[in-house]
This record gives structure tokens, sequence and C-alpha cells, in this order.
């Protein structure tokens, strides 16, 4: 057991020293922003930003320069952003799916499931389409089951009156 462990340990090792160090380097920055951004601090900078901007508009006679000053200053904000958040998303999806793929493995579920977020979107929706039907075909089942052991309790009813 310890010999796996072990195993697994300088797996993990490899794989995380052939990660480029730019790769490296962006996910640090990634997650660092991403920490940041997301806490009230960070929000409340914000408001202060454009509070501090909108006041400062009667001084610059609310000119076409002071509203390209926001205008762009968002604009780059809101293009980084959208990177750091795709990243971010990107690396819970993954860890979200190893961490199903490991209780799938070690459940009694189907080992077939795991990977399947790999498939075509037409593949997906035929695996889909055929869990649906046996959840539906499991409940008329159960229904049909509760059905009987009441017409069962019936009838015992019936015979010892």
């Amino acid at each position: 057991m310890a010999r796996t462990a072990r195993a697994e340990k300088a797996e993990g090792q490899c794989q995380e020293n052939k990660r480029s160090k730019s790769s490296q380097l962006f996910g640090e920055i990634a997650n660092t922003t991403s920490r940041a951004a997301g806490r009230a601090p960070t929000f409340v900078a914000a408001v202060a930003v454009v509070l501090i901007w909108a006041i400062t508009g009667p001084l610059f006679g609310f000119s076409d320069t002071w509203q390209l000053v926001i205008n762009t200053g968002t604009t780059i904000v809101t293009f980084l952003m959208v990177f750091l958040i795709q990243n971010s998303q990107n690396r819970d999806g993954a860890a979200i799916q190893a961490k199903l793929d490991e209780l799938i493995r070690v459940s009694t579920a189907r080992n077939s499931f795991v990977g399947i977020e790999h498939l075509t979107d037409e593949e997906l929706d035929e695996i889909r389409a055929r869990c649906e039907h046996l959840a539906k075909a499991e409940k008329i089942s159960e229904r049909a089951v509760q059905l009987t052991g009441k017409k069962a309790g019936q009838a015992a009813d019936r015979v010892s009156d």
C-alpha cells in the first residue's frame, strides 16, 4: 500500500514538472488575481474608482477624454477578467470531474461514466437520454412495487376479516 502511495506521489511530481514555467506562472497569477477579485475590498476599490471618476466629471467638463478614461479602463479589466474567469472555471471543472471520477471508481456506480466529459455533444445527449429512460423505468418499477405491496396488504386484511 505504501508503495502505491509513493508511486502516485512520484507520478504527480513528474506531471507537475512537465508543466511549463509560463503555465505555472499564469496559474499562480490567475489564482492570486481570482482570489483578490472575489473579495469585498476589491469591490469597494472598484466602486471608489468609479465614484472618483464621476466626481471629477465637472472638473474636466465631462470631456471626451474623461469618458474615454473610464471606458478604456473598464474594457481592459473586463477583457482580462474573461480569461481569469475561464481559467478558474476550467480548473474547478477539472477538479470536480476528477473527484466525480474517483467517486465513481470506488463506488458501485458504472465505471463506464468515467471520462464521458470527452465525448461529443451528441454522444452525451444519447447517454443523458438513456439515463433519463432508465430513471423513468425505475420510477415506474418502484410505483408498481408500492402498488403491489398495497394490494397484498389489502388482501391480507380481507383474509384476516
